[in-house]
């Protein structure tokens, strides 16, 4: 199938997507400041430099988009046609570096969030509302995922 997209518009859309202050890690931040909750942006000195972390709390988030960190099974998942040797081992990277963060924030007894895009997409006040009631409580770990 060929490129619907010539190779330097191609490079040019891909250039502009963020790595930080995206959609889905706004949200978050808006939604966590409205509900009292103060925090600090991409922590550089911790593992992974998440996306916000809750110091009073120790809580690390990560606002992870689904295409770019592997979101398997989910609608807004897929591996392009073109390149996909190229995109799958990328987002394999991401995957791995997003574990291999998640266990040393753990080693440095840090509590960690995962908010995927899908649930800020589908249901952003209840996603809201479960991560705050994460970081209110004692667990460890919640990845928060679209609702099946």
């Amino acid at each position: 199938m060929p490129e619907k997209i010539n190779p330097e518009t191609r490079s040019r859309m891909m250039s502009g997507i963020r790595g930080s202050n995206t959609k889905p890690e706004l949200l978050i931040r808006s939604g966590l400041h409205a509900a009292g909750f103060r925090f600090r942006l991409h922590a550089r000195a911790l593992p992974g430099r998440p996306d916000l972390v809750l110091p009073r709390w120790r809580v690390a988030v990560f606002a992870h988009g689904c295409f770019w960190h592997g979101h398997k099974g989910c609608g807004y998942f897929r591996i392009p046609k073109t390149r996909t040797e190229f995109w799958t081992e990328k987002i394999a990277a991401n995957a791995r570096r997003d574990e291999m963060a998640i266990q040393a924030l753990h080693a440095l007894k840090w509590r960690i969030a995962v908010v995927w895009e899908c649930a800020l997409r589908q249901a952003p006040e209840q996603t809201l509302a479960e991560l705050a009631g994460f970081i209110r409580s004692d667990r460890s770990y919640i990845e928060i995922r679209e609702l099946k």
